[in-house]
């Protein structure tokens, strides 16, 4: 029995992982005991409240409670265009992707679907 669910929660776990492409990522963390207990701190060493939403430099929007940091993309991810021809270049002021001609850059290449 127990078997059966710990399977099902995996095969629900991974439809999620498909289904977000991976965009979510948790940063698993050991609470300092010098941390005040609302706070946490990030890979960088900044500290945050618990349950309040930051933005990072990139284009992610993190929050962290009691067990660590759970961050998501904001960018959407252009796909469904020409690799061969085309490539993405990311704008970190806007946090966007542009898709350009590989052979002439000032020429956008068309994008049939967006990926948040």
């Amino acid at each position: 029995m127990l078997q059966n669910t710990l399977l099902g929660s995996l095969v629900v776990f991974a439809s999620l992982l498909v289904l977000c492409n991976m965009q979510c990522y948790v940063e698993l963390y050991d609470k300092n005991p010098e941390d005040p207990p609302d706070e946490c701190r990030d890979l960088d060493g900044v500290t945050h409240k618990l349950n309040v939403e930051w933005k990072t430099e990139n284009c992610c929007t993190c929050s962290c409670d009691e067990t660590g940091i759970h961050c998501c993309n904001t960018a959407a991810i252009p796909g469904g265009f020409d690799t061969t021809k085309c490539k993405t270049i990311f704008h970190k002021d806007t946090c966007s992707y542009s898709v350009v001609e590989l052979e002439n850059p000032d020429k956008e290449c068309p994008v049939s679907s967006w990926i948040l």
